[in-house]
């Protein structure tokens, strides 16, 4: 089953943008997907990188396989490889990364170790990628609500 954030209500329907699952999936396996590689994409094939498991070493080769099979049909170039970071921030559960603490202070929101330890690994990774400069982070507020990390006045 599909986890779809509540943030990302405006385009899951039609996938017009990469949710937060794939973005998760392509970082696990060390793949960039530019937005207009993914737009090339047909209806089932999103829903495909939506729904294709990630976890095991095996899932990871095979959805890697799939997604750099379906760029080079969709571009005619293979795919971006990047690093697969060993230890990503978003499983570490003992520190809130700095970008997070950052974006969060500047709307007076501080997040505990114990708040952050509580996210699921892929709500960590949705508030890092939410975080980061140069991001549209516009629905970072609108997932820390989703998270209840905002204290309740």
């Amino acid at each position: 089953m599909a986890n779809f954030f509540q943030f990302e209500a405006d385009f899951v329907d039609s996938l017009r943008c990469i949710p937060m699952q794939v973005r998760y999936k392509l970082d696990t396996c060390g793949i960039k997907l530019k937005l207009s590689d993914w737009k090339r994409m047909s209806q089932l094939e999103r829903q495909n990188l939506v729904a294709l498991p990630c976890t095991s070493k095996s899932e990871i080769q095979a959805y890697r396989n799939y997604i750099q099979e379906l760029i080079l049909q969709r571009t005619g170039m293979p795919a971006i490889e990047l690093p697969v970071e060993p230890h990503p921030a978003w499983m570490n559960v003992s520190s809130v990364p700095t970008s997070v603490k950052e974006k969060a202070q500047e709307i007076g929101v501080t997040i505990s170790t114990e708040q952050w330890t509580n996210l699921t690994p892929l709500e960590r990774f949705a508030l890092i990628k939410l975080s980061r400069s140069g991001h549209e982070n516009k629905n970072f507020l609108p997932a820390l609500k989703e998270f209840n990390l905002l204290a309740n006045p």
